[in-house]
């Protein structure tokens, strides 16, 4: 049995860590061997979890890459502006790098991530989790199959929760593009942008459009009697669908976000913790969402032309009841239609039988759509991901759903264009590589 390959982990994050699993599940293929991550209890927790021996732990990235600490790859799952800092000396020490997404929060520290890749003869790939998801990558499998012909328009959706939104794209770490580095469409729909271009691999998108605001959650909408923060001045916190108390402590909803500073001064906080920390004067969980330093739109709609004249679509909507990612195909020579959390698409082709009009063909992939556990996670592509990238580390042959950087690219330029389209008011053109 060969030996299993080596990793290393740049931001001992959830994400990161989540990652990182894999190695606790499959000690056979991976093995951690370092972590390097500023915060002592981040790096405490990735320590313990896979038994890290002393020397093995590092302050920085830049630590860890002149430390000549030896592993085949280095995870990267820091903030999305520290990408391309940490990432650049990793690529320069010799290590092949599993890199979160988005790749950088610019298109200019995108395509430099990639010249640095490609100078150093480096592999890294793209956590574009999505596309290993049975419901995602059996698609593909039909579409590189002809079974719809040459695509012609794509109509994706994303729709995230109000908790969810709430949580990470107001209140917490993505709320403020200047502090989370980037925007709700980067930080929440690359994945949706890289699928609509894997799905249309082979013709290049060449211009794009958006439109899109902050319209909802704004101080002038909060509803009357709101106060600035749930548990300390808000009369109306009992019944609000926003209440810190009902997200956080009464439904447990997202506490790896809204507690995770709290977690560094008690590793097992009580209720009582955790409601005095939701109470604190700067803590973000505990402000009104109309009330934040919030600045990312609220909904957006992406408007994208392709090289052989095909078009898709792609709406964003945040403060949603129920969340979910649709995607519909339609093709010269029949369409797929599916919705992600339900597992099932349907593919239809024309049918010249008298009294019918077409044929439905109900494909179930079987997923479960669990987003909390870690085998389960964005629909089973997460340790999916992780275990491609393992084998391509050991020189197999990669599945159809690999990201590899040269071919998660243009899903970032279209991101990036959109987002220009959208603060301009104007059609922006995306450059070629």
């Amino acid at each position: 049995m060969s030996q299993p390959v080596t990793a290393a982990l740049v931001g001992a994050g959830h994400r990161g860590l989540l990652y990182a699993r894999y190695g606790l599940e499959h000690p056979d293929e991976m093995k951690l061997v370092a972590v390097a991550d500023p915060r002592d209890y981040s790096r405490a927790l990735a320590v313990n979890e896979h038994g890290l021996p002393e020397g093995a732990s590092f302050a920085s990235a830049r630590d860890l890459a002149r430390s000549g600490t030896k592993a085949d790859f280095v995870i990267n799952g820091t903030m999305d502006k520290d990408h391309l800092p940490t990432s650049l000396p990793l690529l320069a020490a010799g290590y092949d790098l599993l890199l979160e997404k988005p790749i950088a929060t610019s298109a200019k520290d995108t395509l430099a991530l990639l010249k640095a890749a490609r100078r150093g003869r480096r592999k890294v790939a793209i956590c574009h989790v999505l596309r290993y998801a049975p419901f995602y990558a059996e698609i593909r499998k039909r579409v590189l199959a002809g079974e719809i012909g040459q695509v012609l328009n794509v109509q994706t959706t994303e729709h995230v929760s109000y908790h969810h939104f709430a949580a990470a794209f107001n209140r917490g770490k993505w709320g403020n593009v200047a502090r989370g580095g980037s925007t709700f469409l980067m930080q929440k729909c690359c994945h949706d942008l890289d699928l609509i271009t894997w799905m249309k691999s082979g013709s290049r998108p060449v211009r794009v459009s958006s439109f899109g605001s902050r319209t909802y959650f704004r101080p002038e909408r909060a509803p009357q009697g709101a106060g600035t923060r749930c548990l300390v001045d808000c009369s109306i916190e009992a019944g609000c669908p926003y209440s810190t108390k009902n997200h956080y402590l009464d439904k447990k909803l997202w506490t790896v976000y809204a507690f995770d500073g709290l977690m560094d001064r008690h590793p097992d906080p009580s209720d009582a913790q955790k409601e005095a920390y939701l109470k604190e004067k700067g803590h973000r969980f505990g402000e009104c969402v109309w009330k934040t330093d919030g600045d990312i739109v609220d909904h957006q709609s992406v408007l994208i032309e392709f090289e052989d004249g095909a078009v898709a679509t792609h709406n964003l909507v945040g403060g949603t009841a129920l969340p979910g990612r649709t995607l519909h195909l339609l093709g010269t020579h029949g369409e797929i239609q599916g919705s992600f959390e339900s597992g099932k698409f349907v593919i239809r082709h024309i049918d010249k039988t008298p009294g019918k009009e077409y044929t439905e063909e109900i494909v179930d992939t079987a997923i479960t759509g669990d987003f909390s556990g870690a085998s389960g996670a964005h629909g089973g592509g997460d340790m999916r991901l992780v275990r491609d990238f393992v084998r391509i580390c050991r020189g197999e042959t990669p599945s159809i759903s690999s990201t590899s950087i040269e071919d998660s690219v243009y899903g970032h330029l279209t991101g990036f264009c959109a987002d220009e389209s959208r603060m301009k008011g104007k059609v922006v053109q995306i450059p070629k590589l």
